[in-house]
């Protein structure tokens, strides 16, 4: 253990998305290879002597707790738990964490030694994982507001891959068997027969945790959500969401040494008439079942929104992906400004 093919896999996963910065100690993970990472996760990581690395990925992260922090992490799934290497920075964001992180072995500033924080996610105790819109992102569920968290990967094939991975995982886990499941048909299998109301697609794996896909009703909410902020759209039901996809809105920060800039995440939504950028809260909905009372803020809010017809030239950087787009609108205050003298000058 373990096999060239894996410990290649592994050294291949291990790369840092460039437009994403890390602290030191994630920087020295990243540039470990083969075998010597490996030996890296057995000698600082691995909880239990005869458990086995299978997938490595890097991702930001959110945490139930605290939502309006994203991290970035090395995250490592192994045959007995998910490890999530934290940015050591996370620890100092915010001050209601201190239940929450043991701050207590910050005093190495000065010193060639480099401390990450880890979090154990035990695949025992893990209950669901739901997967987002268009695979963008998925959260991981266990049994309290501690083992709630979500993996912003922004991409569909990271997703999928994890998923596959962590299926794999979880088969060899030896849990009690589920009783012989009742021979049902399609509606009452997916459907509630009281509200006639299509429920999320579930899939329920041997280990008995829920894998939990959004169903066509998530994007018809979307879309009427969209259809709210859009004034004067007299076609509601021709409404179509063209694109769906977690990006990061780039703010210039002047005045610096070198004029640096911040990466805000943000939703797209394209529809045919407008382009649209919202916050979304990506960790607390679906409601976990300890919920005791709704979130404080929607899954949906509206940060920018303009119409297409407006778009007057789009910039495309040279760099390779993540590619930066440039949207150039024009600058109008009223937008209705012509329809609207037309119809004064010639209207009764």
């Amino acid at each position: 253990y373990p096999s060239e093919f894996l410990t290649q896999k592994i050294t291949e996963d291990n790369q840092i998305p460039v437009h994403l910065h890390v602290s030191v100690s994630l920087q020295y993970v990243a540039g470990l290879k083969g075998r010597a990472l490996v030996e890296f996760f057995h000698s600082n990581i691995a909880e239990v002597e005869n458990e086995e690395l299978r997938h490595l990925m890097w991702s930001s992260v959110l945490f139930y707790k605290t939502p309006n922090v994203e991290v970035m992490a090395c995250v490592l799934l192994s045959t007995k738990a998910i490890y999530f290497l934290l940015d050591d920075s996370f620890i100092h964001a915010d001050e209601h964490q201190s239940d929450f992180w043991n701050k207590e072995n910050s005093d190495c500033e000065n010193s060639s030694f480099h401390l990450s924080c880890c979090f154990v996610l035990k695949l025992n105790d893990l209950q669901s994982v739901n997967v987002g819109l268009f695979d963008q992102y998925f959260r991981i569920t266990g049994h309290s507001a501690d083992h709630i968290v979500t993996c912003l990967t922004r991409d569909s094939y990271n997703t999928h891959t994890f998923i596959q991975q962590l299926m794999a995982v979880l088969s060899l886990l030896a849990r009690t068997p589920s009783p012989e499941p009742v021979d049902k048909d399609f509606y009452s299998e997916f459907g509630s027969k009281t509200t006639g109301k299509m429920e999320n697609y579930e899939l329920i794996h041997s280990s008995r945790v829920k894998f939990i896909y959004p169903n066509e009703e998530e994007i018809g909410d979307l879309a009427f959500l969209v259809a709210e902020k859009m004034d004067g759209l007299t076609n509601l039901p021709s409404l179509n969401i063209l694109l769906y996809v977690l990006a990061f809105q780039v703010n210039h920060v002047e005045g610096s040494a070198q004029n640096t800039s911040s990466l805000q995440p943000k939703t797209l939504i394209l529809t045919s008439s407008d382009l649209f950028l919202f916050d979304e809260d990506y960790i607390s909905y679906p409601l976990p079942e300890f919920a005791k009372e709704p979130p404080k803020r929607d899954k949906y809010q509206l940060a920018d929104g303009r119409r297409i017809r407006d778009l007057d030239r789009v910039l495309m950087g040279y760099q390779t992906y993540p590619q930066a787009l440039t949207f150039v609108f024009d600058d109008v205050q009223n937008q209705d400004l012509m329809q609207n003298l037309t119809l004064d000058h010639f209207g009764e």
